[in-house]
């Protein structure tokens, strides 16, 4: 299957995941409370390089994953309607997906809030700081309050990449230094 239609199987999965998610979330009045443990499940998987293997390899069983999972969750407290999502999701074989899920939980989420989403990519975690400082800026730019969304992808080296709608800012230390080595190639 070629990258672009598995990155579209992810992302209708994710969407299709998070939405009922949401709509459970809703009825129940605990977007935010949701939306924290799904914040905080997404920082285990972006801290721990096991967890990641365990939720993008196709190695683990369906069995294997639920029960690690389960045990993960139980230990960091996360329980209720996230706790069990991520059981189901592990237990139908779309754990590949659940960072993907959180994504777009945090969109739907935003939507309904009335804001707008950021995705920002980062070479290493932004601290709480940080992330307020970001939004602040991306407040103070688009006019909205603005809820950021943040991937970690040490390959860009340094700095940021922000997409808000159709617009992106790439800061990036990876791009810079590509800007700089073709500068040197068109000089020589």
């Amino acid at each position: 299957m070629p990258v672009a239609d598995t990155s579209q199987l992810i992302s209708g999965v994710a969407e299709r995941y998070a939405s009922s998610l949401f709509e459970l979330a809703l009825e129940a009045g605990a977007v935010d409370t949701v939306s924290a443990d799904l914040d905080r499940f997404q920082a285990m998987i972006d801290g721990s390089a096991d967890l990641k293997r365990l939720v993008q390899s196709p190695v683990f069983s369906a069995e294997d994953q639920v029960k690690a999972v389960s045990a993960l969750c139980e230990k960091a407290g996360i329980g209720g309607l996230v706790g069990n999502f991520v059981k189901v999701v592990a237990g139908n074989r779309r754990l590949f997906a659940v960072t993907g899920m959180i994504a777009a939980f945090r969109r739907i989420a935003a939507r309904h809030r009335g804001e707008i989403t950021a995705e920002v990519t980062s070479a290493h975690a932004l601290t709480g700081e940080q992330e307020k400082e970001l939004k602040a800026a991306l407040k103070g730019v688009t006019g909205k309050d603005v809820a950021v969304s943040v991937t970690v992808d040490p390959s860009i080296l340094g700095g940021l990449i922000v997409k808000v709608g159709s617009r992106q800012i790439d800061t990036s230390l990876r791009t810079k230094l590509s800007t700089l080595k073709l500068a040197l190639k068109e000089v020589g």
